[in-house]
């Protein structure tokens, strides 16, 4: 496999994996999102869709593109975590509100506001060795996109 399908590879199991943690962290572990956690998954979710368009054009230029697409993507979401660990550590002011998560659907809907876990932005809610969920996916997104990048770049000296 060169660099360039490599590259390409990558551009969906980065995101793929980081989003997985996220929900696993979510669904498995109770660690319910803020508004910012939710903003460093949308790019994700990008990164995963133009990674698997890219990888289902093949050779093509198109998909090498459309993993280049990818790769921005995943960088922007390590991007929003950069600013949400900021908020958390209090390196900078954050939102003035926070998020809770979405409804239960119960059609009773001051029962699911009053029922929903009130989350803070600027409160981790866990954290390994001082670093936070969100510090921890500005790392690995910030990384692991320039990886891709220059995994795909490398080849020839151009991304073309």
């Amino acid at each position: 496999m060169t660099g360039r399908q490599t590259g390409r590879v990558l551009a969906l199991i980065i995101p793929a994996a980081l989003l997985g943690g996220a929900l696993l962290s979510q669904y498995g572990f109770g660690l319910h999102p803020c508004e910012m956690c939710y903003w460093q998954r949308w790019p994700h979710e990008v990164a995963i869709g133009a990674a698997i368009v890219g990888l289902l054009l093949g050779r093509r230029s198109a998909g090498t593109a459309l993993a280049v697409v990818a790769a921005i993507a995943i960088i922007a979401s390590g991007a929003i975590g950069l600013f949400h660990a900021g908020v958390e550590y209090r390196w900078w002011e954050g939102l003035t509100t926070c998020s809770t998560t979405p409804g239960s659907g119960s059609g009773d809907v001051l029962a699911d506001i009053m029922n929903a876990p009130l989350i803070r932005c600027d409160q981790a809610q866990w954290t390994l060795a001082g670093i936070s969920l969100a510090g921890f996916n500005a790392i690995f997104s910030i990384l692991g996109g320039g990886l891709v990048l220059w995994l795909i770049g490398r080849k020839q000296g151009g991304f073309a």
